[in-house]
């Protein structure tokens, strides 16, 4: 075994947004010689993009049983209710501490903090700056990261997992896309906090950078997946690229209209109307858009009754948005939605600690599925999350590594690395990753939608199987290292085209409709065979499918109404 004097810390924390920052400021407050490192700088991590608000049981009347329950019932009955237990016991704690971060939360005329409504929530316990949420906290944690003086590694990006001889993970190795050089990182315990895997839909309200490379990564190296088919369609999201319209219009009371004007939520969701959970609006949405009642592909959302001091005051990103992308002013006319991709359900198996199915890789965030939101997540539910299980994360790696001696791996795998990236530098003029990425993205956004049958399934299967052929002939034309996006994009691609195949071989598995996932070939949830997370692990000939038990400790599933 050859060792060297190369980068090695306690806790190595991978991705920086909320998840991550939130596990590595407290693996540090453990006592852990802690680094952060991003394929971005920490600030434009997509924890930038949330924009309703964060969830907590901290009014009068409300409390954390009627918080779980709603996310117990939101989940279809999917999600563990022991995870779900400790999210909405530990919220309001986690709203105070990032109230004394700084975070200038809304508040309403008595000083006290603001709430609005969100979807499926019996109280209004969503707490909200504006709605640019995300931003604001993102931006407060990175001003804790540098009050501790944390190390970070911006820019780089992890092209593989390390293990030592008795397969613990202990580091990374990661390319430093400012130089082009590939660097061995040891520790004792990684972290994965590398969020979601949106652009492997098109379009996705999801930014550019979101290609879910811990999830592949993880995957490839031995860790297990669950309930991958669970892909969150959000129903206010811009033709065309995507972008998203926040839930927090529909919680201030905005409309969803057909091309006849009629508020059709109530024929879905009589009691809830467009605050009904977000499977079941999209759902009712494309209802409308096949059978015709829509507009041009979309239906309608309209805030024009909220006044224009509302939203100038509570929703200035979204008027922006409308006006930059389609010049419709959301205070003067409706503007047009549809239901687009935004979230993923399923990630990498955690349990609350964070610890995966592999010794020495924990994961927090959307990266990973706890699971708290089982089949379909409530709006402000994710924000929640990242600090409640990132800190819980962060804990648990710290102790952890306490538990373990110092990492030792070979710099096998750094030459073996190297080889790899020198192999797709050597390819001969080929295909682009540009043109297999758009085609990946529309097939999925067609057959593995927001309504799935059999057969559209098995066509998606076999195009991912093709794409995955053509991704070995897929050339690198730039041969330069510094900053070379191109390189970057085909090694994205890679993952991306991973957790595709996942997903597809998961929708095919589950033969029901629960949550997120409706296949009209199986149009009825299944309790009696299919109350189970699908388990997805990685093998030579493809995903290899299995299920285990849902977690249920006091609510038994029932029907949703909503």
């Amino acid at each position: 075994m050859i060792l060297s004097p190369m980068p090695e810390h306690d806790v190595l924390v991978v991705g920086a947004g909320l998840a991550g920052m939130r596990a590595a400021i407290e693996a540090q407050r453990e006592g852990a010689d802690v680094a952060l490192m991003s394929k971005v700088y920490p600030v434009r991590s997509h924890s930038n993009a949330a924009q309703g608000g964060i969830n907590a049981a901290l009014s009068e009347g409300d409390s954390w049983e009627s918080h779980a329950y709603d996310t117990v019932k939101g989940s279809d009955y999917l999600g563990d209710q022991d995870a779900i237990e400790i999210l909405a016991r530990e919220a309001p704690a986690a709203i105070v501490e990032l109230e004394n971060f700084g975070v200038a939360f809304n508040r309403d005329e008595h000083g006290r903090l603001g709430s609005r409504f969100f979807g499926g929530a019996e109280h209004a316990r969503t707490y909200f700056v504006g709605d640019f949420t995300g931003q604001a906290i993102l931006h407060v944690m990175f001003e804790q990261l540098l009050k501790h003086g944390l190390t970070t590694y911006d820019e780089w990006f992890v092209t593989q997992l390390v293990k030592d001889d008795q397969g613990a993970v202990r580091g990374v190795v990661a390319l430093d896309m400012k130089s082009g050089r590939l660097e061995l990182f040891r520790a004792k315990a990684v972290v994965f906090a590398t969020g979601g895997m949106g652009r492997v839909y098109e379009p996705s309200t999801n930014a550019l950078i979101c290609t879910g490379d811990g999830m592949a990564l993880a995957y490839r190296a031995g860790a297990n997946l669950l309930d991958m088919e669970m892909v969150q369609f959000h129903p206010t999201t811009l033709k065309g690229n995507g972008a998203l319209l926040s839930e927090a219009a529909r919680g201030e009371g905005a409309y969803l209209l057909n091309k006849d004007g009629e508020r059709f939520m109530k024929k879905t969701a009589p009691n809830k109307m467009e605050l009904a959970s977000r499977d079941v609006v999209s759902r009712a949405e494309q209802v409308e858009i096949n059978e015709g009642r829509g507009v041009d592909g979309c239906v309608l959302l309209d805030m024009r009754h909220l006044g224009a001091e509302l939203i100038l005051e509570r929703l200035p990103q979204i008027r922006e948005l409308a006006l930059e992308f389609l010049g419709v002013d959301i205070i003067h006319e409706p503007v047009p939605v549809r239901p687009g991709m935004h979230y993923q359900m399923g990630g990498i198996k955690a349990d609350v600690e964070g610890r995966t199915t592999l010794d020495g890789l924990f994961a927090a965030g959307e990266c990973a599925c706890v699971s708290v939101h089982g089949g379909n997540r409530l709006g402000a539910n994710s924000l929640l999350e990242t600090v409640v299980f990132g800190r819980r994360a962060g804990r648990a790696a710290a102790q952890y590594a306490k538990s373990v001696g110092a990492p030792r791996v070979s710099e096998a795998w750094l030459r073996d690395e190297e080889r790899f990236i020198a192999s797709l530098f050597d390819r001969p003029p080929g295909e682009r990753a540009a043109a297999l990425r758009l085609e990946m993205g529309q097939t999925m956004t067609r057959d593995v939608g927001v309504f799935r049958t059999g057969e559209g399934l098995e066509s998606a299967r076999r195009t991912i199987a093709e794409l995955k052929e053509r991704w070995e002939r897929v050339s690198v034309g730039d041969k330069g290292r510094v900053f070379n996006t191109n390189l970057v994009s085909v090694l994205e691609l890679r993952n991306m085209l991973d957790l595709a195949e996942a997903v597809v071989a998961s929708a095919i598995f589950r033969t029901e409709s629960r949550g997120a996932h409706a296949r009209l070939d199986y149009p009825k949830r299944d309790d009696a065979n299919w109350l189970v997370h699908t388990v997805c692990r990685h093998t030579a000939a493809g995903p290899e499918l299995s299920t285990m038990p849902v977690v249920i400790t006091r609510w038994e599933p029932e029907e949703r109404h909503y």
